[in-house]
């Protein structure tokens, strides 16, 4: 197994931060240096948020900064250059905590024990269970985005109001055992929206390379 350097080491670090992780793959994603106020919308906060994150990003060597002017002109009236981000490596996706199998066997667990008390299926069980812990997830880091960060969720804004999982964070599992875990990850993600205090229903869409769960603007 290769050892991780002193920078690797620094980089890790800055990303185990959630909103500094959601921003290196905003800007890992695009495929193009991506500027402040686009990454801030990639990941719904706000600029000055960001500016303070990406800084950091850069000293630790995970993104790379330059000045572009976006017109392409140059010469007086070619306006001020934006600061323009990118990543130094696309490989330390792959080093990030994308999965969380430790909180599925607490569920699981947890479950198992609820059904043999209360005589329900393992099914019913995990779904109390699974809420009860988004409630308490959501209680602990409101608003919702900052929620489903520290789970492992990659929330994206899908352009109508809504949000879009990019990564399930019991992949294998869910793989597996489809029906129990997706649903189970359905009442995780209500429990932490109702606790956030976000109004959007989670529902079951299931999406080939993403997590089956979105949350939608409810209907009036």
């Amino acid at each position: 197994m290769t050892s991780l350097g002193r920078n690797d080491v620094d980089a890790l670090a800055a990303l185990g931060e959630p909103v500094r992780r959601s921003l290196y793959r905003a800007v890992v994603d695009a495929g193009s240096p991506l500027s402040r106020d686009d990454a801030a919308a990639a990941v719904g906060i706000p600029r000055s948020t960001a500016a303070v994150h990406l800084g950091r990003l850069v000293e630790a060597g995970v993104l790379t900064a330059e000045y572009r002017r976006l017109s392409g002109r140059t010469g007086p009236g070619a306006g001020r250059p934006t600061k323009l981000y990118s990543a130094a490596s696309g490989d330390l996706l792959a080093s990030m905590p994308e999965r969380h199998y430790e909180l599925a066997g607490e569920l699981l667990a947890s479950a198992a024990e609820r059904a043999d008390r209360e005589g329900m299926t393992m099914h019913a069980a995990l779904g109390v269970e699974a809420h009860r812990t988004g409630t308490a997830i959501g209680a602990a880091h409101a608003p919702l985005y900052n929620a489903l960060v520290a789970c492992g969720y990659a929330p994206r804004d899908d352009g109508a109001g809504g949000i879009r999982l990019e990564n399930c964070p019991f992949h294998a599992l869910a793989a597996r055992h489809t029906q129990l875990i997706c649903s189970a990850n359905v009442e995780l993600v209500r429990g932490m929206a109702g606790a956030a205090g976000d109004d959007r229903e989670a529902v079951l869409e299931p999406r080939d390379a993403h997590c089956c769960v979105a949350l939608h603007p409810r209907s009036a």
